[in-house]
């Protein structure tokens, strides 16, 4: 089971305590981390735009991913939100076991 850091961000910090507080209350998320605005710059529909964000950081798994996704895509509000998941490669063994077993506490994530 490979742990991931999952990637998205938001329009403002109440849609981001909503999805946050639910990848944790349905257990496919052991830790979000909700940070501070950022101002983003990105290519849409023929012309660049900006917008201020709330990054969210979810430390979950492979196995969860597809409940952490679904989450995010119902609850975003965007028509194509940022979900991007990158493989934790190393790091600290019990927190890594930490972070495998509080991901993995929901039916959607195999944990029946």
């Amino acid at each position: 089971m490979q742990p991931l850091l999952v990637l998205t961000t938001l329009p403002d910090s109440a849609t981001a305590e909503a999805i946050a507080s639910r990848l944790i209350d349905d257990g496919c998320a052991a830790c979000v981390q909700i940070g501070a605005a950022v101002r983003s710059l990105y290519h849409w529909q023929g012309k660049t735009e900006t917008a201020n964000e709330i990054p969210l950081s979810i430390k979950t798994t492979s196995q969860a991913y597809a409940a952490v996704e679904r989450i995010v895509r119902s609850m975003h509000p965007y028509e194509l939100p940022e979900i991007v998941a990158v493989p934790i490669t190393a790091g600290l063994a019990t927190y890594l076991n930490w972070m495998i077993a509080s991901s993995n506490r929901s039916k959607d994530s195999g944990d029946a």
